[in-house]
């Protein structure tokens, strides 16, 4: 475990963030205990996933936008300041390897690479399948990312990885991440994928309206719905089609 907790200092949110006090998760937030190899924010649109990952991220040192630690472009300054506020209780090893993956911002990641990789000469590329990630599907540079740049000992954040995978290469990507985390690697994920969610033992922790809670698999809203639809999904559409 590389990051065992999150606390929030007892300070004001900036008036330019003044948005997140109206997000319970983001606003209640106190303590957090990350307990498990492999953590997942789960909840609706707006819930504070992708903000609270993000502050972590940026805490502990990575670029926002995206990529490895010593990634440091700058396309538009867009992040919160909330990881102002944050404080990570490290374990006492240290990643040996990290990144941050976010699916919006990935097509600048993605430019950072080749831009990085431009003298011919370098073996940077090789560290990414070998291919500009421009020269692949969005899918495919997704996988490639995680099958090649992810080597191991590392603490990897992930927001909405599954954007781009189909779902059997949602699967792929859940095998992969068991086989880095018996590699010693962290990982943190924000996800509406009740596939990746799915990882046997992760700790998931639902942003909802009453703050932020452990919540088990089963009774995530993800897998509710997926199963009611799948299960029977011509009732399922009548109601959602049927005139007013």
């Amino acid at each position: 475990m590389y990051i065992n907790a999150v606390f929030k200092r007892e300070e004001a949110i900036d008036e330019r963030d003044a948005y997140l006090n109206d997000i319970p998760a983001i606003a209640t937030l106190t303590t957090l205990q990350l307990c498990k190899p492999v953590t997942f924010f789960v909840g609706e649109n707006g819930s504070g996933k992708s903000t609270l990952l993000e502050a972590i991220a940026v805490s502990f040192g990575f670029n926002p936008e995206g990529g490895s630690r010593d990634f440091n472009f700058r396309s538009v300054e867009t992040h919160s300041g909330f990881y102002e506020l944050l404080r990570l209780s490290k374990g006492v090893a240290r990643p040996k390897d990290g990144f941050f993956l976010r699916a919006e911002s990935f097509y600048n990641v993605a430019s950072e690479v080749d831009r990085l990789a431009d003298d011919p000469m370098d073996t940077f590329l090789d560290s990414y399948g070998g291919k500009s990630l421009h020269a692949q599907s969005h899918g495919e540079s997704f996988l490639s990312l995680m099958l090649n740049r992810f080597r191991g000992n590392g603490l990897y954040l992930l927001d909405e990885p599954e954007a781009a995978l189909s779902p059997s290469r949602q699967m792929t990507l859940l095998a992969r991440m068991h086989s880095l985390v018996q590699k010693q690697s962290q990982f943190i994920i924000a996800t509406h994928s009740p596939i990746l969610m799915a990882y046997p033992n992760a700790q998931i922790l639902l942003l909802g309206g009453d703050g932020l809670y452990p919540i088990d698999y089963k009774q995530t809203e993800h897998y509710q719905i997926t199963r009611s639809f799948l299960e029977n999904p011509e009732r399922m559409l009548r109601v959602l089609m049927e005139d007013d």
